[in-house]
């Protein structure tokens, strides 16, 4: 079991866009960020995307053996470069419904703990879903901590536009994140995915680079109402989604110009976010951007003409918005081997504090981390 000191811990992360994995160090005791240190992003190649792609949605099945060994190689590819006391490994989500009391990241911890020689902490969702949580988002307790490393007073929002959006309100007032009132946080609503999709069946092309086909498009405003008039828009956060919980707005676009569709898209995810702002306990101080969305300047010019705060690129605060995710989850990753709550009824809606993830230890060779 960890103690209560500094550990350097490397945190890796493939999220629902499917564009690659990001892997990053950080020193934290699981409570206290000390330092950032330095960062990789591994690109899919086209072949790995479409074996990646052909997963989603299904549940453990052995048919899918194959996909699991070739997340597990290009993990261990991405982290041989670095080293570190313990990884977070957070797998490859496929499906995720808990409501269903399930969710599934492909990928087994144990097989790069013994490979890697030190512990690896994974399988970070389960147990929260197991227990009526949404199983996410993760990252609040970690943003947090960010908040706190960047010595803000005021309450703040982050917003992560990945495959899917998340929102995290955090008041720095507080001196515990697993306190009351310290965090809020919910998905917003569909993301970068229904972007990337469409651009890849319309146009053979992973994302739309910068917005361009977006600004040329027309915003069919009758879809976006539709879209906000969808029952997950009226309930209560916390709240988390699939990564195809709006399948049916990809039906909508269908017939639409491809410049229209995009465009529609596109303010759907600044739509979302509106309303989603308009949820949190307070007016935030200000929205920090992460995530591929941020690098969108339609996306983000739509943000700050639609909200009451200012809207910037977590980079304006010194924080890395390509790298975040991998980092949280080297944070939690430490929180995991320490015994530290991950998830709250105020981050996932799980009722009680809820310690998760499992921690791999190495087996094929002694441990050269802490044990």
């Amino acid at each position: 079991m960890f103690t209560k000191k500094p550990y350097r811990a490397v945190g890796m992360m493939s999220g629902t866009s499917l564009d690659g994995i990001d892997v990053a160090e950080i020193v934290t005791d699981g409570d206290t960020i000390f330092e950032f240190g330095r960062s990789s992003y591994h690109a899919y190649d086209d072949q790995h995307r479409q074996v990646l792609r052909s997963g989603l949605g299904c549940w453990p099945h052995p048919d899918l053996d194959p996909l699991q060994r070739l997340v597990e190689q290009l993990h261990l590819a991405a982290a041989a470069e670095f080293e570190a006391d313990i990884f977070g490994f957070h797998g490859q989500t496929l499906a995720h419904d808990p409501a269903g009391g399930r969710t599934h990241q492909i990928g087994n911890g144990q097989v790069l703990a013994d490979q890697l020689g030190v512990p690896v902490a994974w399988d970070f969702r389960s147990r929260d879903v197991a227990h009526g949580g949404q199983g996410a988002p993760l990252a609040p307790f970690f943003h947090f901590a960010c908040a706190k490393y960047c010595g803000v007073t005021d309450p703040i929002a982050i917003l992560n536009l990945g495959g899917v959006g998340n929102i995290t309100y955090v008041d720095p007032r507080y001196h515990d994140p697993a306190v009351e009132g310290a965090v809020l946080a919910f998905d917003t609503g569909p993301a970068n995915a229904p972007i990337n999709d469409a651009m890849m069946a319309r146009f053979g092309v992973a994302y739309d680079e910068n917005g361009r086909v977006a600004v040329q498009g027309h915003v069919d405003r009758d879809i976006v109402q539709r879209t906000l008039a969808l029952d997950y828009f009226a309930a209560p956060a916390p709240k988390s989604l699939d990564r195809d919980a709006f399948a049916q707005v990809f039906d909508w676009i269908s017939d639409a110009k491809d410049g229209d569709a995009i465009a529609t898209l596109t303010q759907i995810v600044v739509a979302t976010v509106v309303h989603a702002v308009a949820q949190l306990p307070q007016r935030p101080s200000s929205l920090w951007v992460t995530g591929g969305g941020r690098k969108n300047p339609v996306i983000m010019g739509e943000l700050s003409h639609g909200l009451p705060c200012p809207v910037i690129p977590i980079e304006a605060v010194g924080l890395d918005g390509d790298m975040l995710e991998a980092q949280a989850f080297g944070y939690l990753a430490v929180r995991v081997a320490r015994g530290l709550p991950i998830s709250a009824p105020m981050t996932t809606g799980v009722p009680v504090l809820m310690e998760g993830g499992q921690i791999a230890h190495p087996q094929s060779r002694a441990a050269t981390g802490p044990a």
